[in-house]
């Protein structure tokens, strides 16, 4: 019989083989702020308009040159459970607001820094967190006197495509002037009168070719496909939506023919044919002169169709049968029947149209209060395409911001240091030992202009000393300019480089309870992964002619 090996005495007695267990400030608290801070460090370079774009290559392959935080954090997939914690606060800035996942990202790591720092001065972790509850309290209070303007006319383009500029800017510099117009465009025009607002309602369709400066907005919405049948063109559409296959009925039961000449075949067949023609002659008469289906077309069915001048056009995706339902007030029929005119969705043109070299569908309302608008998105590449679209999403989402809250911050840093400002007069204040990390608080704040002033390649001590000297004067609203030369500020207010108040007031809220969430951690247990069956090893590349020859390296 083996000899039974004892285990060492402590915590490790009590778990499983391979389990692993860190505790106390060294292993477990300096841990997971190093991955944390790690994690903030890499998006940092990506804040503000001049951010570098980060290449992340995901477990498919695909491609993304990008320097939007959301979108480098979805296709990293982090593994380490605190860093996973910072991303959590930033999908939840994403799903709230929509923008501003950057800001999170680098608050909370400027947050744990400075725990850091604490922490090895001597503090407790309940008084660093006790600090940073109470500063977070005090500057979200703060946070409405800084409030400088706010959105008057949601309807007027011209208004809403300057407050939407800050956010296209930090995404895609230098065409966000152009781009912010035609979101704002996109916006304004399907803006209901009761002021719920559906980010959903703007779609995106991105054609190769030209340059992002071709982009243009449609009231309707458009499609990468080409018609089924003959007919290209129809104004004053009635529409006829199957979410079926556009082909004869088959039964339900299975059943045997026995033909026992030629002359019962050609009936047998004639007799489909039949069927087929009454059923597109029925959708024809109803008043219908287009059919748009979601499965396939049989060319039967086409050739009727041709015949009785319908247009087809088969969209293989359920969701664009129901959102294009939506923009043309149909309804998507599970069979073959006629349909009643309710169920007929209305458009007033529907063409097959030609953008570069790409045959594209467009339903068309010429009025301005369509159900959905689309943004028709050109550029050069793929990647390019994909970057402008994200900068349209944000621009989308901060107008349905201003829909629930019309209040505007100054921009560029200038929010931060007076927030910082505030903050330091404030710890000042406090009697107990907390005011040090109130005070650690107001400087975390300060790593925003600063990552703004570095990636413009500024000194960035140069610039928060300038920001605080006119602070302090008591223009609350100077930012730092990043067209200047050298370390200059600029009133923000009269440039328009305004975040909008919500934005500002969830990136602080859910940036300081991550940071809390990570310092509350004193212990990490790890049980040993489940050992489940190992999948095959591909030897070598795919494309080998043979499979034993060394893999490539890519």
């Amino acid at each position: 019989m083996a000899l039974h090996v004892p285990k060492a005495p402590g915590f490790a007695q009590m778990l499983k083989d391979g389990a692993k267990h860190y505790s106390g400030l060294e292993e477990a608290v300096f841990r997971n702020i190093q991955a944390c801070k790690e994690l903030a460090q890499t998006t940092r370079t990506a804040y503000g308009p001049n951010g570098m774009n980060k290449m992340v290559i995901n477990q498919l392959e695909k491609l993304f040159v990008t320097n939007d935080a959301a979108t480098i954090l979805r296709e990293l997939e982090v593994q380490h459970p605190a860093a996973k914690m910072i991303v959590m606060a930033s999908h939840m800035q994403e799903q709230e607001v929509g923008d501003g996942t950057n800001f999170v990202l680098v608050f909370a790591g400027a947050l744990l820094d400075l725990a850091e720092e604490l922490l090895r001065m001597g503090l407790s972790v309940s008084e660093v967190i006790e600090g940073y509850e109470k500063a977070c309290r005090h500057a979200l209070e703060i946070l409405p006197d800084l409030v400088c303007s706010s959105a008057k006319n949601l309807r007027d383009a011209e208004e809403v495509a300057s407050l939407l500029q800050t956010s296209v800017m930090s995404k895609q510099y230098g065409s966000e002037i152009f781009l912010s117009k035609l979101i704002a465009e996109a916006c304004v025009s399907i803006f209901p009168e009761s002021g719920h607002f559906n980010v959903d309602n703007i779609r995106v369709c991105k054609i190769l070719g030209s340059g992002v400066c071709a982009s243009s907005v449609l009231h309707g919405m458009v499609f990468k496909r080409e018609t089924e049948g003959d007919v290209t063109s129809v104004k004053d559409a009635k529409i006829a939506v199957y979410s079926c296959p556009f082909d004869g009925m088959t039964t339900e039961t299975k059943g045997t023919v026995l033909i026992k000449n030629a002359e019962e075949l050609m009936n047998f067949s004639k007799g489909e044919e039949n069927l087929m023609e009454v059923q597109v002659k029925a959708i024809a008469d109803a008043g219908a002169n287009i059919v748009v289906t979601g499965g396939k077309v049989a060319d039967m069915a086409l050739h009727y169709a041709n015949k009785y001048n319908l247009m087809v056009i088969r969209l293989n995706s359920k969701w664009d049968l129901r959102r294009l339902c939506k923009t043309v007030g149909g309804t998507a029929l599970p069979r073959m029947t006629v349909p009643t005119p309710e169920e007929m969705g209305h458009c007033d043109s529907v063409f097959l149209s030609e953008v570069g070299d790409t045959q594209v569908v467009v339903f068309k309302h010429e009025k301005e209060d369509g159900a959905i608008a689309t943004v028709v998105v050109r550029g050069s590449t793929d990647n390019l395409m994909d970057d402008v679209e994200r900068a349209v999403d944000d621009g989308v989402n901060t107008f349905k911001v201003l829909t629930r809250d019309k209040r505007l911050l100054p921009g560029a840093g200038a929010t931060e240091i007076e927030l910082a400002k505030q903050i330091t007069s404030y710890g000042e204040t406090c009697p107990g030992l907390e005011q040090y990390a109130i005070k650690k608080f107001a400087e975390a704040f300060e790593a925003l202009p600063r990552a703004l002033a570095e990636n413009s390649g500024v000194k960035a001590n140069e610039v928060i000393s300038k920001l605080y000297a006119e602070h302090q004067e008591g223009n609350k609203n100077m930012g730092f300019d990043i067209e200047g030369e050298g370390a200059a500020v600029k009133d923000v207010l009269e440039s328009g480089i305004l975040d909008t108040y919500l934005g500002k007031y969830w990136g602080i809220k859910l940036a300081t309870n991550a940071a809390i969430t990570v310092l509350r951690v004193d212990q990490i247990i790890m049980a040993k992964p489940a050992g489940g069956p190992k999948g095959p090893k591909l030897q070598g590349h795919w494309d080998k002619d043979n499979w034993q020859d060394e893999p490539e390296t890519f």
